[in-house]
């Protein structure tokens, strides 16, 4: 009898799932199964509560706009602003939807084999997002001036000063993937998976992702980036080759602005 592809160890086996016929069903792993409303709208309460933090830090502490004029430690609040309401939302919905297991239901799992994402992350960062972002440049040049692209990283990079670069640094390489992966990968792209194929929940997730950066500079580079990190968690089922390929497509981004 031949084996699925990306059979263990490469693969894991999907929860809730028989790889042979002939096992029996108490063996499976029971899995999450968000429904379209526990997805979108736990989303958008994470990110509206998120929201209502940080203006509530500006509000009080009268911090500026503008990102080069903001205090170092607002960096650092506004991440935790964003993060922790995100998490407790997923520790939320794997306690009232899903199984119980936070780890289980969003995939957080790693393997040996999942060292590759750290290539895949440099080689996107270095090639992939050039070569996609390169025709719009061609055609809409003030729009997808390089310049523009980098805007938002050069200014916090230039802001941060002392040991605010090491919050920078753990902030953009190690917390933002973790979280961001756990988020649109393991949440957003899993729960939609149960609900649509798995090709439009890929290109969902991706649209999404790149969205909600904000910056019509970045669109095709991270559209396409987050098109490979969804690829990698359907080839393995699991979260490790995704991270690391966040984890060092960030880390490549963030020397090269220390490089230049």
């Amino acid at each position: 009898m031949s084996k699925p592809t990306w059979d263990p160890p490469f693969g894991e086996r999907p929860y809730g799932e028989r790889i042979f016929a002939h096992e029996v069903p108490h063996a499976a792993t029971p899995r999450a199964r968000y429904t379209f409303g526990w997805i979108i709208g736990g989303w958008i309460a994470a990110y509206a509560l998120a929201t209502v933090l940080q203006l509530l830090l500006i509000t009080l502490f009268d911090v500026s706009q503008d990102v080069a004029a903001q205090p170092d430690w607002f960096l650092l609040a506004g991440a935790l602003c964003l993060w922790v309401p995100q998490l407790a939302l997923l520790f939320l919905f794997a306690k009232r939807a899903g199984t119980g297991s936070f780890v289980r239901d969003h995939r957080l799992q790693f393997r040996l084999v999942d060292l590759w994402g750290v290539p895949i992350g440099v080689l996107s960062q270095v090639l992939l997002v050039g070569l996609v972002t390169w025709p719009f440049r061609e055609w809409f040049p003030d729009t997808f001036d390089p310049a523009k692209v980098e805007d938002r990283a050069r200014s916090l990079y230039d802001s941060a000063q002392g040991p605010w670069l090491i919050v920078l640094g753990f902030i953009v390489v190690l917390g933002a993937p973790f979280v961001e992966e756990l988020v649109y990968r393991g949440f957003i792209q899993t729960g939609l998976q149960s609900r649509i194929n798995d090709i439009a929940a890929l290109l969902a997730t991706a649209m999404l992702f790149a969205g909600i950066h904000g910056r019509v500079a970045e669109l095709p580079g991270l559209f396409t980036f987050a098109l490979i990190l969804g690829l990698t968690l359907q080839m393995t089922r699991r979260l490790g080759m995704p991270i690391l390929a966040h984890l060092a497509f960030n880390a490549t981004g963030l020397a090269f602005l220390a490089l230049t």
